[in-house]
Parts: structure tokens; sequence; C-alpha cells
């Protein structure tokens, strides 16, 4: 399909009208963020990933920002809530929230506390937090304090002389039931299998 080129001059400088059209339609995520479609029968702007039923082609027109679109007189979609698309203010302070949740999980944090008290610190409720957690780390806080623990005490093996009971509090497990249950979960040996053998 031809567009003019003033429809063109929307576009963002890497892209083409026939790639975001396809992307577009597809919903595809990769995209998510590069580019915005305007409706031009409903002067409406939505994120590529809209999961409303997507407008007829010939009435769609491209945008490289947000700001773009509204400058051209559209308004944002309140489904797909382009304000939270990647790149955006709200996305980075999602984006934000996980790796200052992240940096206390690696402290210990979870290894104290609850889950409850995460979010607490960090300013959202526990549901939320998991969500952003699932979003943008594809695990959950409580998850990846798990495998936190089990490398720590991997690494605490393999680089000390502490016994194995040691090894397992100092690791942040409440056990050494629980540290020898993590460990074969996690490499299906038990932790002293690592120190006698040296091995991995």
């Amino acid at each position: 399909m031809v567009k003019t080129s003033a429809e063109r001059q929307t576009l963002p400088p890497h892209l083409d009208w026939e790639t975001c059209d396809r992307a577009r339609l597809a919903r595809a995520r990769a995209f998510d963020g590069l580019f915005f479609s305007g409706v031009r029968s409903t002067r409406i702007y939505c994120r590529p990933v809209c999961p409303v039923r997507p407008a007829r082609s010939e009435n769609v027109t491209f945008y490289a920002t947000a700001a773009a679109a509204e400058r051209a007189g559209f308004r944002p979609c309140l489904r797909c809530r382009p304000e939270t698309a990647p790149g955006s203010p709200a996305w980075m302070g999602t984006a934000t929230t996980v790796a200052r949740g992240m940096r206390l999980i690696h402290d210990g944090f979870l290894d104290r506390a609850s889950m409850a008290e995460l979010a607490e610190a960090l300013g959202v409720g526990p549901r939320h937090l998991l969500r952003l957690f699932m979003r943008h780390a594809g695990a959950s806080p409580s998850e990846i304090a798990a495998t936190r623990r089990v490398q720590e005490a991997k690494r605490l093996i393999d680089q000390t002389d502490m016994n194995l009971a040691e090894i397992a509090f100092a690791a942040g497990f409440g056990s050494v039931r629980r540290f020898n249950d993590a460990f074969a979960a996690t490499y299906k040996r038990a932790p002293s299998s690592f120190r006698r053998r040296g091995g991995r």
C-alpha cells in the first residue's frame, strides 16, 4: 500500500509503513514502544500490542512517539494505555521498582522478611509487585531469592573452607534441610558432593 510523503514523515526513521502495519496487525510485542498508530476514524492512537480489534489499514497512520500522535490530534487509547509503553516514564518507573527490588533481594532482604514487607519497602502492593517481577524479570521475587541463595551457597562451597552448616545459614537458608533440598532441586546432587569432588 502506497502512502503519501506527509504520512511517511511521521514514521520512526528506521521503520517503514508496511513494517509498522504488519507489526500492528500481528500485535508484535517486539515493536511495543517503537511506534504508535493513529486511527483517523476515531482520532485515537494506540500501541502495536493494543487488544482492541485492529482498524483497517487505510484508516491508520504511524508516529514515532506518543507526543507526535497527540500533536497530530489523536488522544491516547484507554485500553492499551500508551503512557505505559516501553520507554515511557511509567514503564521506566516500574523497571526501576524491579531493579530496586532485585538489589534488596540480592542483599538478603527475603531471607529475613516477607514478600509483603518487600512490597511495602518498594511502595507497591504485593500483587502488583509480583506482576512487575514477572513482566520485567520473568520470575517471582521468591524464586529470585531462592536462586540467589543456591548461587551464594555454591560460591561459598567453592571458595571457602566453611563447613556446610555454616554455609547454609550464611547463604540465607533457614535450615540445613532446606539447604540440602534446594541443592537437590537445582543440581540433583547433595551440597557435600561438590566439596568431595571439587567438581561441577
